[in-house]
């Protein structure tokens, strides 16, 4: 039976046009389903997970406050997609603290950057290192990762940026365009997204306050479009970051039930349709995590 609903789940992802990289880990047994689960693809804005991790466990030891005011550049981007400080036309004075929710919540790339200043990438990875978490590899801020093809052209050219992502790959993952060539850019699988999951949300060598901050962040992300549909409810909680770059479409989060059950959901996809805006594949995503949760959830 689970080998039957696989098979039709990745047939759905292919008539639908996506690849699909996932993995549905029962939090409290172990028990895991998943498709592909261990292929590298780039991150996206699924990297500022590690940031605000990072960021956190350094305000815990004191290397950072929280409440310090850092002056922020504006971004300045025209192009639809980014959100906050990235869009503002006129520098900015915010707090740690502030910044930490706008990167993480609102996915804000200019707050990211910010943060990449106190912490740089390579400081990210070694403190994911000491956790003990490994397969997320953290190289660039997001700046020098939003820089695609996507801004070379107008709006209604924009599929021609798509074509050339979904066109222009390697079969050992390289890429002509940078960003998703997954030896330049910042990496992970559904499998290593997923054991950062569970280290934050079960004990782990994550302290646990630091933990719970970055389960409170990730409980608050404004963008719901994608997996929240199928797993937001009266009776559950999701918390939980995407991630998207050109015909990339990420999100990763932990549904908790009232009944006490929890999984942690890791669904990474590369879209074959050179489209900006898809909401069919935003719905297919979060239909087949659906279904290998509730798969999970009936053994």
């Amino acid at each position: 039976m689970t080998e039957a609903l696989l098979r039709e789940m990745r047939g759905r992802l292919h008539d639908g046009g996506l690849r699909g990289y996932l993995l549905v880990r029962d939090l409290h047994t172990g028990e895991e389903l998943g498709i592909d689960p261990d292929v590298q693809l780039p991150s996206a804005s699924l990297v500022k997970v590690p940031l605000a991790l990072a960021t956190a466990e350094r305000i815990r030891r004191g290397e950072l406050d929280g409440a310090t005011m850092l002056d922020v550049r504006p971004g300045r981007i025209t192009t639809p997609g980014p959100t906050g400080l990235s869009r503002f036309r006129h520098p900015a004075r915010i707090a740690i603290d502030d910044l930490l929710y706008l990167s993480t919540c609102i996915s804000d790339g200019a707050a990211a950057d910010a943060l990449f200043d106190l912490t740089p990438p390579a400081r990210v990875a070694d403190l994911l290192h000491e956790f003990d978490l490994h397969g997320i590899t953290v190289r660039h801020i997001t700046d020098e990762l939003s820089d695609t093809p996507v801004e070379r052209f107008d709006t209604t050219q924009a599929h021609l940026a798509h074509a050339l992502a979904i066109d222009a790959g390697t079969h050992g993952r390289g890429h002509r365009v940078p960003q998703l060539d997954t030896t330049r850019a910042n990496t992970g699988s559904a499998r290593a997204w997923v054991e950062l999951l569970q280290a934050l949300w079960t004990p782990s060598t994550i302290h646990p306050d630091v933990a719970e901050r970055v389960r409170r962040l990730m409980a608050n992300n404004v963008l719901r479009h994608r997996l929240a549909p199928d797993f937001g409810s009266d009776a559950t909680t999701w918390s939980s970051k995407t991630g998207t770059l050109l015909n990339l479409r990420h999100e990763i989060g932990v549904v908790e039930h009232s009944d006490g059950q929890a999984f942690a959901i890791a669904v990474l996809t590369e879209s074959l349709v050179p489209a900006i805006i898809q909401p069919g594949a935003e719905a297919l995503m979060a239909q087949v995590a659906r279904a290998l949760r509730d798969h999970l959830r009936q053994l």
